[in-house]
């Protein structure tokens, strides 16, 4: 019964804190270019502010994890630049880069659709 009674105050706080501040806009580099502009089109100014902000987080999180990667691989000997480590890491830049441009492509939709709509753009620039 005690374990029950935590379970219900567990939920009703995730609940609550939900409400409070939301679950956040996740941003897909998935979704086709043409959907990204009919959906865009169809936003209005906050929601547009909103969205390229959340695209806006997401590019710098990649970035900041291409940073770390970097320094990761700088510390890796010239003797061992061409190891498994090395090519590893490369590779892992290869693939946040390509996700970095497909969020870019999206958040620049985005961005042109609330400057178009006369929203505030301070803030977004990447």
């Amino acid at each position: 019964m005690e374990r029950f009674k935590k379970v219900i105050l567990w939920c009703a706080v995730c609940l609550f804190t939900t409400s409070l501040f939301g679950c956040g806009k996740k941003v897909d580099e998935n979704k086709p270019i043409s959907e990204v502009k009919t959906e865009a089109a169809g936003m209005n100014v906050e929601q547009l502010k909103k969205t390229a902000l959340a695209y806006k987080e997401t590019i710098m999180a990649k970035q900041e994890d291409i940073e770390k990667i970097t320094a990761k691989l700088k510390d890796i000997p010239v003797a061992e630049a061409i190891g498994a480590e090395a090519k590893k890491l490369k590779s892992e830049i290869d693939t946040i880069n390509e996700s970095l441009s497909a969020l870019k492509e999206r958040f620049e939709i985005y961005y042109n659709q609330l400057k178009e709509k006369g929203g505030d753009i301070s803030g977004l620039q990447i």
